[in-house]
């Protein structure tokens, strides 16, 4: 082969390759355009607006000045088209003029919306126009109140937030354990660690997030054993005064979807009287102690609902209970009177997911049932409507594992909870740790199980 068509064959597989990549970008690029003319958005309303506003301002200072002005530039354009289609005609010049402008028109708004994105979105992952899309379709999902506290609750904070951004977290404040405790004894504060949770489980940077607000200081004089995001809502409460506005401060400062709400403001303590008479002081003591729970109740006897926390129960779409731990997480916002009687008097859909392991020292031999009793006992009125349970046992490395912490599956007793009048939703939520063999509530199969059960309704 000659030097001569080697050379030209080079070139036309460049020419090829070339090619394929212009072809590959422009439907992307034409693709991303149309993406903002789909139905949702409201771009297509607003730009027909801008656009009327256009017309009427131009016809408006075309009465204004008499169409003087109007008159000599449309002889300049009846002229210059005269000497367009003396120099080329109709058939060629109309089509390249058309092209011509809705090539400018074109290249025009996608650089604007570029621009906008590279302002807006310097780093992201994702076009601007699907996350204006998720933020609609979000922002139109029902409102729903969850409720408890722990990881339980973060856990299916972090499936439900990719239903709705209408959430409304309801969080227990009566920890006095760990880090939470010692910020509550030192400083005064109310709890802030399910609080933390909440907030890293709800924000858009959830990976992230977490980390951070996790994050726990090793050594140095009082930082060692606190995490980054007890002082840092810590600090927000000392800067605005109380807890409720330093949440709310930290929400926006973080961008979550949805709120996080303390079921009160009072500074609680709780407190359990066990199967052989001794009372525990403390929601860190009461598991510890280990003994078999009768009873159990918060000083004072009947703090003072958030008002915030009443008026999302009362507006919500759906109300979910749980999961978390029932005497130390769930329990303890029905302890507040206001709250147990707001839950009560709605007629939404209302569900109690129940946990997949009982508890040691706090629902040991627990069924499905006793969760529901223990709850029904406290409220004395019906709070939900079903109950949600693991449908499938852990395997049998986690079986044995947590047998020796005396804990095993909570098992369903279908017919003694369909004789209290509960529905039940038997399905797979479990998430099993391969390495560690834990197991707990899968955020999406959670979250998909239940909006499924809220879409029936």
């Amino acid at each position: 082969m000659s030097p001569f068509k080697q050379t030209l064959r080079e070139l036309n597989a460049q020419k090829g390759k070339i090619a394929a990549s212009v072809g590959r970008k422009t439907p992307k690029r034409v693709n991303r355009w149309f993406k903002w003319l789909s139905p949702g958005l409201f771009v297509k309303r607003w730009l027909l607006i801008s656009l009327s506003g256009v017309f009427l301002t131009s016809f408006g200072l075309a009465i204004w000045v008499k169409l003087t002005p109007v008159n000599r530039f449309l002889e300049f354009v009846s002229q210059a088209l005269e000497t367009i289609a003396r120099l080329v005609p109709n058939s060629v010049s109309g089509p390249l003029a058309v092209l011509l402008g809705v090539f400018l028109l074109f290249w025009g708004q996608s650089r604007t919306v570029e621009t906008i994105t590279e302002a807006l979105q310097p780093d992201a992952s994702e076009e601007l126009v699907d996350r204006l899309r998720a933020h609609r379709r979000l922002h139109r999902g029902p409102k729903i109140v969850a409720i408890g506290g722990g990881t339980g609750l973060s856990t299916l904070l972090r499936g439900l937030k990719q239903y709705s951004s209408n959430i409304t977290a309801i969080v227990t404040v009566a920890d006095d354990g760990g880090s939470s405790g010692r910020l509550r004894r030192e400083m005064g504060i109310l709890p802030p660690g399910d609080i933390r949770n909440c907030i890293a489980a709800l924000a858009d940077e959830e990976k992230l997030l977490t980390e951070l607000f996790q994050y726990r200081f090793h050594a140095g004089d009082g930082l060692s054993g606190h995490s980054f995001g007890n002082l840092f809502i810590s600090a927000m409460t000392e800067i605005t005064g109380d807890l409720e506005q330093a949440i709310d401060a930290s929400a926006k400062v973080l961008a979550i979807r949805g709120k996080v709400l303390p079921a009160t403001l009072t500074d609680v303590s709780l407190w359990a009287k066990l199967a052989d008479g001794r009372i525990i002081e403390g929601e860190s003591k009461i598991t510890e102690a280990m003994g078999q729970i009768r009873q159990i109740g918060c000083h004072p006897a009947d703090p003072v609902a958030l008002p915030a926390a009443l008026a999302a129960i009362k507006e919500a779409d759906y109300i979910i209970i749980g999961p978390g731990s029932l005497y130390t997480s769930i329990i303890p916002n029905l302890l507040v009177p206001a709250i147990r009687q707001a839950l009560a008097q709605v007629t939404v859909p209302r569900v109690y997911v129940c946990n997949i392991m009982t508890q040691p020292g706090e629902t040991d031999n627990y069924s499905v049932a006793d969760h529901i009793r223990a709850i029904e006992k406290v409220c004395e009125e019906r709070i939900f409507d079903a109950v949600l349970a693991q449908r499938t046992a852990p395997s049998p490395q986690s079986l044995q594992l947590y047998a020796q912490e005396h804990s095993h599956p909570v098992f369903l007793d279908r017919e003694e909870v369909g004789k209290m009048g509960y529905r039940i939703v038997l399905a797979n939520v479990m998430a099993e740790d391969e390495v560690t063999a834990k197991v707990s509530h899968d955020p999406q199969r959670l979250a998909r199980v239940l909006w499924r059960w809220y879409a029936k309704k």
